[in-house]
């Protein structure tokens, strides 16, 4: 806690980014960030701005409600390791249902699935 004009002010609570965040994204470690309690509120507090729902699928005109056994996805638009700085700008985060996480926001990740599990969508009857 810092105290500023008598007030004290907690980074934690107020959803900034500190020192020590700042400084453990930029070494890799991006578990001790999506493990704080910061991000969980930044995480709550877009989910809830976004009203629980899928943001892409929303484009699509389809509707993908977050529920407690398949919640949302928080997903970085400029990737968290890329731009640390923007960890907790509200504009560089979006709520995204785990299809569209996969598919739309990292089609990378789910093409190395494929090729690593030998996965094909072909059916045999």
């Amino acid at each position: 806690m810092l105290a500023t004009s008598g007030v004290f002010f907690n980074a934690q609570r107020s959803g900034k980014m500190t020192d020590k965040l700042l400084n453990e994204i930029t070494k890799g470690n991006t578990s001790y960030f999506y493990t704080s309690r910061t991000w969980r509120r930044k995480r709550r507090d877009i989910i809830q701005r976004d009203n629980n729902e899928c943001q892409i699928c929303k484009r699509s005109g389809r509707v993908t409600v977050g529920t407690k056994e398949d919640p949302l996805i928080v997903h970085h638009i400029k990737e968290l390791r890329q731009h640390p700085m923007l960890a907790l700008v509200d504009t560089n985060l979006i709520s995204v249902c785990n299809n569209c996480h996969e598919s739309v926001c990292h089609p990378d990740r789910l093409a190395d699935y494929k090729e690593r599990t030998g996965y094909s969508n072909t059916e045999k009857w």
